[in-house]
């Protein structure tokens, strides 16, 4: 989960909702008073969806979607939360159209138990993706009805801190979170052949404890000493991350926007797992759910371990409150490692972001991480024609691509680093933004284990989502929105894989609570060694709003 604040990924963009709703805007209100207001607006849904696969068969689908959900945005003085949930019915209209049952949503939200001091935090995404044989899960319309789907499902929560104690600042949290991806209906393999064992679930924990005094508060430096500890335990074959450390930090001002920041201390790192069970011919044992069966008789094995000195140097810049650049170079994981992040804000309708990061981790981990990041004030986007979320959420702040980025849903754990950019603007009638990011994944795994082979390889994701939208006039709106994904594994020969979605829609109000859609999209996955897939959809819809 939440590694560090400077370790983990500002995947942040905004999209716009499907719904004609008021541009965004970023809360500039610095006077300590938040006026509390509350918009939820449940709605039921009804709409007819014709499916044309255009390679590498001709076949046309056709099916009905009855949805039911909520939107909903509340803050005050002391909370703030966002929610979409969506549950969603697809009849077939077709033999080999099957009928679905989705739940889709997501949420994040604060609550001051001591105000400016002790806050509760939590979130909650449940979301549908699809898995390629090379393990890539890839969002958008395609194969939504297919047998290689999946729900991917993640929940988070716990307290953070932020007092004072005469002149030391005080800070800490503590992060408890749960995800879990449920077993699609066709194993995914290998192109040699090998199973592709699929993310199960698991438990992530964070904690973090620093105490510090600021420049110019008592000496003219800022000093302060911390501690952190990340665990997460996969039921794959029993894998776990075990990471601690302590540290001191400097920060010495060199100029009122330029300071030099460094860090040094203590770190144990741990990773182990179990083998899988195997049968009278030394063969890994497979469940039900086409995942190896861990052989609990069996001792735990180390799959990476470190403990020794870490460090870090750099440079933080912040000429003012939209501004801020931090850049830092150091040793950790036994090796050189290297992170940061801009955040500019030229106005109170665009930002502008920019993360580099560093971390070991798991799938579940990765996502409940991504959840802590999100904003409390965001509007969900949705594929207009499947209803599932898109890649990002709606925001000016915080980090809200949490899709967008998925990757693999291999269980292995593995050493992440990548980079992110992104940018966002909403003004008057026209929303625009644009995220993109590369995620390279080097997996960890015991020697002698059923997962040995993949110890050492990598995977690499370039991802990238785009928006825009234009409200024609007080009843009606024009959107776009476009996800695409370069998957490429070194763990077989199936080389790289491209899968995209886009979609256009057109909005409009009817009468007081009733809407209409009407929405083409077109979907698919181009690979280097199996057959393309591309299809194109069309929709019309009715929404009431209560």
């Amino acid at each position: 989960m939440m590694h560090s604040l400077r370790h983990s990924a500002a995947l942040a963009a905004a999209m716009i909702t499907v719904a004609a709703t008021p541009a965004l805007a970023r809360d500039d209100d610095t006077s300590g008073e938040r006026r509390s207001r509350a918009n939820i607006t449940p709605y039921i849904e009804a709409a007819q969806v014709v499916t044309a696969e255009l390679q590498p068969g001709s076949d046309v689908f056709t099916y009905t979607r009855l949805g039911a959900g909520v939107d909903a945005a509340i803050s005050g003085r002391n909370s703030a939360a966002s929610v979409s949930l969506r549950y969603e019915r697809s009849i077939g209209w077709d033999d080999n159209v099957a009928d679905v049952d989705t739940l889709t949503g997501v949420a994040r939200g604060s609550l001051a138990l001591v105000p400016q001091a002790l806050t509760l935090e939590a979130g909650g995404m449940a979301a549908r993706t699809r898995i390629d044989r090379n393990g890539a899960a890839s969002i958008g319309g395609y194969g939504a009805n297919s047998d290689s789907t999946t729900q991917i499902y993640s929940v988070y929560a716990g307290p953070s801190l932020q007092t004072n104690v005469g002149d030391v600042e005080v800070s800490g949290t503590y992060l408890i979170g749960y995800s879990r991806v449920d077993s699609p209906d066709v194993v995914p393999t290998s192109s040699n052949g090998d199973l592709v064992d699929v993310f199960d679930d698991s438990v992530s924990q964070a904690a973090s404890l620093r105490a510090g005094i600021a420049p110019d508060m008592v000496l003219p430096v800022g000093l302060g000493v911390g501690a952190g500890w990340n665990r997460q335990d996969i039921s794959n074959l029993d894998q776990r991350v075990d990471d601690r450390h302590v540290r001191a930090d400097v920060t010495v001002p060199v100029t009122r926007e330029v300071a030099l920041i460094g860090g040094v201390g203590y770190e144990d790192v741990e990773v182990s797992s179990r083998d899988a069970l195997r049968d009278g011919d030394g063969n890994p044992v497979v469940g039900p759910d086409g995942r190896f069966v861990t052989d609990e008789s069996q001792p735990r094995q180390i799959a990476y371990e470190t403990d020794g000195l870490i460090w870090d140097v750099g440079v933080m810049w912040r000429p003012s409150r939209r501004t801020s650049l931090t850049a830092t170079v150091g040793r950790r994981y036994d090796s050189m490692t290297y992170y940061g992040s801009l955040s500019y804000a030229p106005s109170a309708n665009t930002s502008v972001g920019l993360s580099v990061y560093d971390n070991i981790t798991g799938f579940g981990g990765q996502i409940a991480n991504s959840l802590n990041g999100l904003s409390t004030n965001f509007e969900a986007i949705r594929n207009p024609v499947t209803g599932d979320l898109g890649g990002c959420v709606g925001s000016l702040e915080g980090e809200n691509c949490t899709l967008a980025g998925l990757g693999s849903l291999r269980s292995a754990i593995y050493r992440r680093r990548g980079v992110s950019a992104t940018f966002a603007h909403a003004m008057g009638r026209t929303q625009l933004g644009l995220g993109l990011g590369y995620d390279r994944r080097k997996y960890i795994a015991a020697a002698g284990t059923v997962l040995g082979a993949l110890d050492g390889l990598t995977d690499e994701n370039f991802w990238v989502s785009a928006y825009a939208s234009r409200q024609l006039d007080r009843r009606s709106s024009l959107n776009f929105n476009a996800t695409g994904s370069w998957f490429e594994t070194g763990l077989d020969n199936a080389g790289g894989s491209l899968g995209y979605s886009a979609s256009v829609s057109y909005y409009r109000s009817i009468i007081a609570g009733l809407s209409g859609t009407a929405a083409v999209g077109l979907d698919g996955i181009t690979r280097e060694s199996l057959p393309d897939y591309t299809s194109a959809s069309a929709l019309l819809g009715l929404r009431y709003s209560f």
